[in-house]
C-alpha cells in the first residue's frame, strides 16, 4: 500500500494526474483527427471569437434581480463563480446587457464590425467589467465545451521521413505510427523543426474556402451559422506561404501537406498573453514583424522552404488574436496611433508593410467622459462614430449595492483594527448622494411633475435603492411616485451630464475608509472616524471635481450637508439597534399586529365577519383595532383609501412573489417603522437611562452600576449588540455616546 506522505510517491501521483489530463484534454492530434472532431462538434469547433464570448456568457446563465425599477437581467459571469466571486463586478446590469446585445448582433452579422467603447467617468469599473470577461474566457477555455485549438507546422528529421528534402515519404519509424500518416506526434529527436503560427489560425483555415463552406454547411448545428471568419477566411501570409511551398512540392498532394500539421489545444491567459491582452496608451501600431528565414533557430528548415521569406509577428493584435483585446484608455493616445482601427475593426485585418494579417477577435476599449467629449469635436470623430458601439457605464446610483462593494474590498484582518457596523453604509450613502442630479419636473405629467419636484437627495437615494417613497406623501401619491421609478432612473440619459457622471468615485471613496483606519482618534474604523475624513475631503475643492459643482435648490451638490444627513442617519441606526437590543419588542410583534390588521381590513373590505381564534366565533372585524393602528400611521380622514390601498399592495407582491407568505416588512416598510418608533416613544425614559448605564458599564466598568435589574439590562444589550450587530466594547462605547449627545441630552 502507497505511503500518501511520501514526497516521492505523491509527485509521482501527480505527475499521473497531469499526463492523463494531458491525454483527455486532447492537447495534440492530427488534422485528420482534429477534423473528425470538427465534424462531431461543428457548433463548437467552428465558432468565431464573438460567437465564443457569447457562449460564455451563456454558460454561466443569468438571474433575474428584483430591484425597485422592477426585474433586471445579470449575467452569472460578473460574479465570477469560478473564483469564489473575488473582484466581481457588483451593479451595472444594463451595462452588462448593452454588451451583451453588441456581441450577438456580432455573431448574426457574422462579423466583427465595431469596438465596444465603454465609457463613464473614473472609477465606475470599466476596467472590471472587462477584467471579468477576461477571466471567464480564461476558465471556459479549459472546459471541454471551451477547447480552443491551433496548429503548426512540423518537419521531421532525415532518420523519420524518406525523400530528399526532409519531409517525403510515408514517415515509417515515427512514434505515433499507429495513429495514421502524421508528423503530429513525432517526439523532439525526431523533429528538426518545429513552426508555431504566433497568430493561432483556425486549424479549419487549412481546407480550401469553397470546399470549407461545402463541408460546413452539410452538418448544420442547431441553427448555428459560422462567421465569415470561417466561411471566407483565408491562412495568414507566414501560414499561406508554407502551405503553398508544401503542395508545389508534393504535386498537388493535400493529404500529404496536412501530414505536417499538427493541431495543438491553447487557452487563453492573461498573464501570458494568450487570446486577451490589455493595451495601455502608447505610441505605436499594436503589430510588428520580423524575418526568420535566416535565423539560426529555423535553419533546419527544408531547402523548399529557404527561399520563401518567412516573418514572425508580434504585438499586442497578433497576442489577442482568436479572443479579446482592451484598449485601456484609448482615447488618451493621440488619434494619429489608433486611426488604423477605422480598417481594422471593420474589415478585420491589420496591415503591415510586408504582409496583411487576418485577425478574429472583439475589440472592447474604455474611455473617460472628458476624452470623449474632447475627441467627438474633432473632425476624425465622423470617420470612428460608425465603428464604435458606445457603451455607458455611469457610477452607481443604490447605495445598497455601493456598499457590497467596501464591504468587499476593505478587509478587516488587514485594518489592524476592528471595523464597526455601519462604517461602509455611511461611505456608499454620502457617495451616492454626491451623485444625485436634481429632476427635471417639466418632463412629467403634471401630478407626477410636482410630486418629483419635491424629492430632495436622501428621499431620491431611498427611492432608488429601497423603493420608499418620503414620508409626506400619501398612499396615492407614494404609489404613483414609485410606479416611476424606472422613468426617474432614465430621465438623464440622452443628456451629456447625465445622473452618474459626476460625484465621488469608489476609488476615492476606498482611500478615505484606508485614512480613517489609520485615524488615531477612533480605536476602531468607525462612521464617526469616516464622518472625520469626509469633513477634510469637501475641503479639497481643488482636488475634487465633483466638489466644484454649484449647489442647486432642493440641497442637490450640498456636499457638506451631505455629510451631516449620513450623520443622522447612521444616529437613526445606532437608535433602533440599541432599542431593539434592549430586547423591548421584537421586530415579529410589529408582524404580528400588522397581520392583524390586514385580516381584519380584508374582511372589512368583503363586508365578512372575521373568526375569533379564541372562541371560534364569526365576530365583525376589530374595528377598534383598525383605528388604533391607522392611528398610529397618522391616515387622518382618508382612512378607506388607505385599507384599499393596503389590501392592493399586498396583491401586487403576491403577483411578483407566487407561493410566498406576504412579508409585510418589506411591503411596509414606512408603516413598519412607524409602528415601531410609537412604542419606543412610550419607552423612551428607560432607553435613555439604559443608554446613560451602558456608557458608564463601558467606561468605568461594570462594578460603578449597583443596579442589579439595571445591571442585567445592559449586561444583556451590550450582548444582542455584539452578536446581533457586530460591536465591539470599544466602537459600542464610541456609538452610545454619540446618540447619547445627539438624541438624548
Amino acid at each position: 500500500m502507497s505511503d500518501p506522505s511520501d514526497p516521492r510517491e505523491r509527485l509521482q501521483s501527480l505527475g499521473g494526474e497531469i499526463r492523463e489530463g494531458y491525454a483527455r484534454n486532447k492537447r495534440v492530434m492530427s488534422f485528420e483527427e482534429y477534423f473528425a472532431l470538427s465534424c462531431a462538434q461543428p457548433q463548437r469547433q467552428a465558432r468565431s471569437a464573438a460567437q465564443y464570448i457569447k457562449d460564455v456568457f451563456d454558460h454561466f446563465g443569468t438571474d433575474a434581480v428584483r430591484t425597485p425599477r422592477g426585474l433586471v437581467t445579470r449575467f452569472r459571469l460578473f460574479d465570477c463563480p469560478w473564483d469564489q466571486g473575488r473582484d466581481r463586478l457588483l451593479g451595472q446590469e444594463e451595462v452588462q446587457g448593452r454588451v451583451y446585445r453588441t456581441i450577438c448582433n456580432f455573431t448574426r452579422e457574422g462579423r466583427v464590425n465595431k469596438l465596444i467603447l465603454l465609457h463613464g467617468p473614473n472609477g465606475s469599473a470599466k476596467s472590471t467589467f472587462v477584467a471579468c470577461i477576461a477571466r471567464a474566457l480564461e476558465f471556459y477555455s479549459t472546459l471541454d465545451e471551451g477547447a480552443l485549438y491551433r496548429f503548426n507546422w512540423i518537419f521531421p528529421s532525415q532518420k523519420v521521413a524518406t525523400g530528399g528534402i526532409g519531409f517525403g515519404g510515408s514517415g515509417a519509424g515515427y512514434d505515433g505510427a499507429s495513429r495514421g500518416d502524421t508528423y503530429a506526434y513525432l517526439s523532439d529527436d525526431q523533429v528538426d523543426a518545429k513552426l508555431v503560427d504566433e497568430l493561432r489560425d483556425h486549424p479549419l483555415l487549412l481546407i480550401p474556402s469553397k470546399r470549407r463552406r461545402e463541408i460546413l454547411a452539410e452538418r448544420p448545428g442547431d441553427g448555428f451559422v459560422p462567421a465569415d471568419y470561417i466561411l471566407y477566411g483565408e491562412l495568414g501570409h507566414k501560414n499561406r506561404q508554407i502551405f503553398e511551398a508544401l503542395l508545389a512540392k508534393y504535386r498537388g498532394d493535400f493529404l500529404k501537406v496536412l501530414r505536417h500539421v499538427q493541431v495543438e489545444r491553447f487557452y487563453i491567459q492573461r498573464r501570458y498573453r494568450e487570446g486577451v491582452v490589455t493595451i495601455e496608451p502608447q505610441l505605436h501600431v499594436d503589430a510588428r514583424s520580423r524575418q526568420i528565414t535566416m535565423d539560426r533557430s529555423v535553419a533546419a528548415l527544408p531547402p523548399v522552404l529557404h527561399s520563401v521569406s518567412l516573418h514572425e509577428y508580434s504585438g499586442e493584435l497578433v497576442d489577442a488574436n482568436r479572443g479579446m483585446i482592451e484598449y485601456s484608455d484609448l482615447l488618451k493616445r493621440p488619434i494619429e496611433t489608433y486611426k488604423y482601427l477605422l480598417g481594422t475593426v471593420e474589415q478585420g485585418k491589420v496591415t503591415l508593410e510586408n504582409a496583411i494579417l487576418p485577425l478574429d477577435m472583439v475589440f472592447i476599449g474604455s474611455s473617460n467622459e472628458s476624452h470623449l467629449a474632447v475627441f467627438k469635436e474633432v473632425p476624425e470623430f465622423q470617420s470612428f462614430k460608425g465603428r464604435l458601439e458606445l457603451v455607458r457605464v455611469p457610477y452607481l446610483l443604490d447605495y445598497t449595492i455601493e456598499r457590497r462593494i467596501y464591504d468587499e474590498k476593505i478587509r478587516p484582518s488587514g485594518l489592524g483594527k476592528h471595523l464597526s457596523p455601519h462604517a461602509t453604509h455611511v461611505a456608499a450613502l454620502w457617495a451616492v448622494l454626491t451623485r444625485m442630479r436634481k429632476p427635471l419636473p417639466e418632463k412629467y405629467p403634471k401630478g407626477l411633475s410636482e410630486l418629483i419636484s419635491r424629492l430632495a437627495p436622501l428621499e431620491k437615494a431611498e427611492l432608488y435603492a429601497r423603493g420608499i417613497a418620503p414620508d409626506p406623501y400619501s398612499p396615492e401619491q407614494a404609489k404613483d411616485l414609485i410606479a416611476s421609478i424606472d422613468r426617474i432612473w432614465g430621465e438623464s440619459d440622452a443628456y451629456p451630464n447625465y445622473e452618474g457622471r459626476t460625484g465621488a468615485s469608489p476609488r476615492e471613496i476606498q482611500t478615505m475608509l484606508l485614512n480613517a483606519a489609520s485615524n488615531p482618534k477612533h480605536q476602531c474604523l468607525s462612521p464617526l472616524a469616516i464622518l472625520d475624513e469626509m469633513e477634510e475631503l469637501v475641503r479639497n475643492v481643488t482636488v475634487y471635481e465633483f466638489l466644484k459643482q454649484e449647489p442647486l435648490p432642493g440641497g442637490y451638490h450640498e456636499n457638506r450637508k451631505f455629510i451631516y444627513l449620513v450623520r443622522d442617519r447612521y444616529v437613526d441606526l445606532v437608535d433602533d439597534e440599541v432599542r431593539t437590543s434592549m430586547g423591548l419588542v421584537e421586530e415579529r410583534e410589529y408582524g404580528r399586529l400588522f397581520e392583524k390588521y390586514v385580516t381584519h381590513v380584508t374582511h372589512w373590505i368583503r363586508k365578512e365577519k372575521v373568526r375569533n381564534p379564541v372562541t371560534g366565533r364569526l365576530e365583525d372585524p376589530d374595528e377598534e383595532m383598525m383605528s388604533e393602528v391607522e392611528k398610529t400611521l397618522g391616515v387622518g380622514a382618508k382612512r378607506d383609501d388607505f385599507r384599499a390601498d393596503a389590501i392592493s399592495r399586498i396583491g401586487a407582491w403576491s403577483v411578483d412573489h407566487p407561493n410566498q407568505r406576504p412579508n409585510y416588512g418589506e411591503i411596509f416598510p414606512k408603516q413598519f417603522s412607524q409602528l415601531r418608533e410609537s412604542y419606543f416613544e412610550r419607552h423612551k425614559r428607560l432607553v435613555k437611562k439604559t443608554i446613560e448605564d451602558l456608557l458608564v458599564y463601558l467606561t468605568d466598568g461594570p462594578g460603578r452600576i449597583s443596579d442589579r435589574e439595571a445591571k442585567t439590562r445592559v449586561e444583556d444589550t451590550l450582548t444582542n449588540m455584539k452578536d446581533r450587530c457586530g460591536y465591539c466594547d470599544l466602537c459600542a462605547k464610541e456609538a452610545v455616546s454619540f446618540l447619547l449627545r445627539k438624541r438624548y441630552v
